[in-house]
């Protein structure tokens, strides 16, 4: 063989070389971005972009979301409370709610598909303030009272037709099933659980949400 022959030859093979190196590192990125996918997708944060903001403080550096049940009676304890804070820190502290239907209530999934109704025609607040309002109403029920919940979109002005396709469309109870899981991932077990900045509050008393808060604000 002469040299040019063997230059060729040494060529060819760089070449390959080269190619299969390129094709490793092709590979290698596409695992590690499915890898970094599935890390997000198995932690997520307690906040997500279509999570519903109550407040938004203009840079949202602090951000407390609540997984709550509209039927659980802590819930309902805790929501006065809660209104309290956003009176008061609403400007600086972004709050947000996530939908844990817990299983035992009969009507907690029919309250939060009615809420997410609401909220797609911008009225998820005054749902949200009325399911609790009502909580003794219809709480602790054994039958459905979506009918009930109709009732409260009809007093708040919805357009019902619109309503009853929401409550309707499975991609309703979708919505209030992805916050479920999220909050299964999180290790949500009970109701109301809250987390500051992606942190769970360790709530021992009402208070204890508020000193998170004011630590975060510092």
């Amino acid at each position: 063989m002469n040299t040019n022959a063997k230059i060729s030859g040494i060529i060819t093979i760089l070449a390959l070389l080269v190619i299969v190196i390129i094709i490793a590192a092709i590979a290698l990125t596409q695992n590690t971005s499915n890898d970094v996918q599935n890390s997000d997708e198995a932690f997520p944060s307690a906040i997500r972009k279509d999570t519903h903001r109550l407040t938004t403080a203009e840079n949202e550096e602090v951000v407390v979301v609540e997984f709550l049940d509209f039927e659980c009676e802590s819930c309902g304890a805790a929501h006065p409370y809660v209104e309290d804070l956003r009176e008061r820190y609403g400007d600086r502290v972004t709050f947000a709610l996530r939908y844990f239907p817990l299983p035992g209530h009969f009507n907690s999934k029919n309250a939060a598909v009615a809420a997410e109704a609401a909220a797609q025609q911008g009225e998820l607040e005054a749902m949200y303030n009325r399911l609790f309002s009502t909580q003794l109403e219809w709480g602790e029920a054994s039958e459905s009272h979506a009918p009930l919940f109709r009732t409260f979109a009809e007093d708040l002005g919805l357009d019902m037709d619109q309503y009853d396709e929401a409550v309707a469309d499975p991609e309703t109870l979708e919505r209030v099933e992805s916050d479920f899981n999220d909050g299964r991932q999180l290790g949500v077990e009970s109701t109301p659980t809250f987390f500051v900045n992606d942190t769970k509050v360790e709530l021992r008393s009402f208070e204890d949400l508020e000193a998170a808060i004011r630590a975060e604000l510092q």
